[in-house]
């Protein structure tokens, strides 16, 4: 979905986080070399704490968002939750971690 849209405006921002059954447990270069091993090419940053009271501010201005909050309270539930910010850095829609990236790409259109 990257290569397809990055032309267009998009930008992938990837925070790896390791609050979820330990699913992360390296460091960055560890990190950087496990997905370079998918083909990732989009923007990955350090590893972020996404809940609790030593999350990241941008994490938690996200859920904070109208459209950023979840269902069943606000937390992230598991990794891979995605939010979708328009041109204008405002949340409109926030995607559960189950939500097929092609599922994204229908919404893209309107914002790009």
């Amino acid at each position: 979905m990257y290569a397809r849209y990055a032309e267009k405006g998009l930008r992938i921002l990837g925070f790896p986080c390791n609050q979820f059954g330990n699913q992360e447990p390296g460091d960055e270069s560890q990190i950087k070399q496990f997905v370079a091993s998918y083909g990732v090419k989009f923007d990955l940053y350090s590893k972020v704490e996404v809940n609790g009271n030593n999350a990241h501010p941008l994490w938690k201005w996200m859920k904070d968002q109208p459209k950023g909050r979840g269902t069943l309270g606000n937390a992230i539930k598991w990794n891979f939750t995605k939010f979708l910010i328009n041109k204008d850095g405002h949340v409109v829609k926030r995607y559960s971690p189950m939500d097929d990236p092609y599922v994204i790409e229908k919404d893209l259109p309107d914002f790009l």
